[in-house]
């Protein structure tokens, strides 16, 4: 049974874990990019080569591959990513990141370190209290 200190702490996680991507979305947009676009880069710099498919990116985005590839094509015309055709089925196609993008993620994912660093002590405290 939940105790009512438990829903305090949820509360509190959530309202910190919502601060958190209200921060993100201020610091995208002011680099020109929806949050969307900016989480779209970061999977890409995360994966294996800097590249993955239309579909895995929707897989990762919780969207459907149409609307995958519409941010796909508005992240092209920036040119922060590049569509690469796989060397191993020739019907496959993945982005990948541009010099741009990789230059704009290094900027933008320092930010978003250094926030972390400063709002780690708070989560972990938060989420000790949920054993």
């Amino acid at each position: 049974m939940l105790e009512d200190a438990d829903y305090r702490t949820m509360a509190a996680v959530r309202a910190e874990l919502r601060k958190f991507a209200h921060f993100t979305e201020k610091i995208a947009n002011s680099a020109g990019l929806t949050p969307q676009q900016h989480q779209i880069l970061v999977a890409l710099r995360a994966s294996d080569g800097m590249e993955l498919t239309i579909g895995q990116l929707a897989e990762t985005m919780f969207l459907k591959p149409h609307s995958m590839t519409g941010l796909a094509d508005r992240l092209e015309a920036l040119d922060l990513v590049e569509r690469v055709r796989s060397e191993k089925d020739r019907r496959s196609i993945s982005l990948r990141l541009t010099a741009k993008a990789r230059d704009l993620l290094a900027s933008l994912s320092q930010t978003h370190k250094e926030e972390l660093r400063r709002i780690r002590p708070l989560l972990i405290s938060l989420l000790s209290q949920l054993e």
